[in-house]
């Protein structure tokens, strides 16, 4: 099979999934690197792709490892926030209260979900965002289903308890 040809039937195919998964992994919309050094690494690594996993799954796992090389000497949780006070200023006088809202809980479920331990976010993200199964969890993670569901509900449970400590600190989030 070419490998050219299939990659780039992947691309096609899952690069949306690739792209939401990125974004919020790292917490920046700015992904376009990313993703295509997720796909150029499944290109040169063609060969040694099985295919008795979902290719989903695969690039999910490869854009992980590339995300965790190229932000491993960042804090990703000091870039989100710089972006988005950035962003509210540029946007301060057009943007109406319910965006502005809305920014404000998606910011402190992003916050949270990146205060919470590398265990439970990668769990949160790849079952909760990027929409995999327990089981392609299992594999994009190198865990057994069992643990993917233990820490998933585990994690979920600390991600509430979270917010609601947010939302005691201040009584305007809703």
């Amino acid at each position: 099979m070419d490998a050219g040809w299939q990659v780039e039937q992947w691309f096609h195919e899952y690069e949306k999934d690739i792209t939401n998964y990125l974004v919020y992994y790292t917490g920046s919309k700015d992904v376009e690197d990313l993703v295509q050094e997720t796909f150029l690494k499944a290109f040169q690594s063609f060969v040694r792709f099985k295919f008795e996993s979902n290719p989903k799954t695969w690039l999910i796992s490869i854009a992980r490892n590339t995300a965790i090389d190229f932000y491993r000497k960042r804090s990703i949780l000091h870039n989100l926030k710089e972006k988005l006070l950035r962003q509210t200023s540029e946007k301060e006088l057009t943007i109406t209260e319910e965006i502005v809202i809305q920014k404000d809980e998606s910011a402190r479920l992003l916050e949270s979900i990146h205060t919470l331990k590398n265990n439970y976010r990668d769990v949160v993200l790849l079952r909760g965002i990027a929409d995999l199964s327990a089981e392609e969890t299992a594999q994009v993670l190198g865990w057994t289903d069992n643990k993917v569901h233990v820490t998933f509900h585990r994690a979920v449970k600390k991600l509430n308890s979270l917010l609601k400590e947010d939302e005691q600190i201040d009584p305007s989030f809703r």
